[in-house]
């Protein structure tokens, strides 16, 4: 799937796209700053996205007090399921000193990095650079048409951000205290999942950065928990890979680590066992037929081998594999760890973990 090409609706018409948490402090920020100088807020208030398209957004509060001013916008995610949509995201202008420049702050359900290999130093807020550079020059901006030296500081807050961070990767990348401030485009493409795959790449920044030589990618929660009991990892090592299978071992073949496990179901292990590299159902189905050719390797009878071609899942042939005591899912797990290992080159050696929906690990790579 594409990250510039959003999904349609089974009637072909486009999802609708919307802005990310970035885009919404940038907007809030201009406003904040237009009413601090000029005893007005913008609203609607427009602002220029890296890629020159100019959104409008509906301020959802404001308030001017003592040498502050605050604008609020509420999060348009669009069509996509993000979990910051609705959030209130609010900026917050108030002069700094002389020379300063422009600062950044970290307000309520804003987080602070506290781990090293983010594109952000420790201790600062989680407000990532593309927002920090809109936002910078917003300011910079309005302050020159009024002939004053751009010397603010902005703080940044999101309405039970603390909460909502909780179903990100944020605590395991080590922001903690809320969420980041996001976006390279300003643009959210719906199911696009960039910020996901953004985020696995963060985790094996972090990872590095803290000196570990061994990660794990996960399909899912069960998968990971399984890994979770065979490895004695820190939880920095556990990389929610989910479907993006290639966008991992792409990542991880230019920022090598010693060693990869890739842990996961075996109906996705098989389709990466097969070649593909991307793991999500939409995105193709398990070749049964392959699977029945492995089990002829191991030794199946004809009418195994035959009822494998014409099972109704791939879990269905794990079980005929199992009760017929043949070792399928370790079979796959080699062929899964091949294909891996031919995309992540030969800096990183990657092993295999193939997990049932029980939870319990029925095949390995060795």
């Amino acid at each position: 799937m594409s990250e510039t090409e959003p999904e349609t609706r089974e009637d072909g018409t486009p999802l609708r796209r919307g802005w990310t948490t970035g885009a919404c402090a940038t907007a809030a920020t201009r406003s904040a700053l237009v009413a601090l100088l000029d005893g007005k807020f913008e609203d609607p208030v427009t602002i220029t996205l890296p890629g020159g398209q100019q959104p409008a957004f509906a301020l959802a509060g404001e308030h001017r007090g003592q040498g502050f001013a605050e604008a609020s916008i509420i999060k348009d995610a669009g069509d996509d399921p993000d979990v910051t949509h609705g959030a209130l995201i609010t900026a917050r202008i108030e002069p700094a000193a002389a020379g300063s420049g422009v600062t950044f702050h970290a307000g309520p359900g804003v987080g602070t990095v506290t781990k090293p290999g983010l594109p952000l130093a420790v201790g600062e807020p989680a407000i990532n650079p593309v927002p920090r550079r809109m936002m910078r020059e917003v300011v910079e901006t309005i302050a020159q048409a009024h002939g004053i030296a751009p010397d603010f500081a902005v703080t940044i807050s999101v309405r039970d951000g603390e909460r909502i961070a909780q179903k990100t990767w944020n605590p395991r990348l080590g922001i903690l205290g809320g969420l980041s401030i996001l976006g390279t485009t300003g643009i959210v493409i719906p199911y696009s999942c960039s910020a996901w795959i953004a985020s696995m790449h963060r985790g094996i920044d972090v990872s590095r950065a803290l000196g570990l030589t061994h990660v794990v990618g996960s399909t899912g929660d069960t998968s990971e928990k399984a890994a979770m009991a065979r490895l004695d990892l820190p939880i920095e090592a556990f990389l929610d890979m989910g479907d993006f299978v290639g966008g991992l071992l792409k990542y991880i073949k230019a920022h090598p680590v010693a060693r990869l496990t890739i842990a996961g179901g075996f109906a996705k292990l098989s389709k990466l066992a097969q070649g593909a590299m991307d793991l999500h159902s939409a995105r193709g189905t398990v070749d049964l037929d392959a699977l029945a050719r492995i089990l002829e390797t191991l030794g199946a009878n004809a009418d195994l081998v035959g009822h494998a071609r014409v099972a109704n899942t791939a879990n269905e042939v794990l079980q005929l594999a199992e009760a017929a005591k043949l070792p399928l899912a370790d079979a796959v797990a080699r062929k899964a760890r091949d294909a891996a290992q031919a995309v992540a080159g030969p800096s990183v050696r990657v092993d295999v973990l193939v997990v049932d929906r029980a939870g319990k690990i029925v095949g390995e790579s060795g």
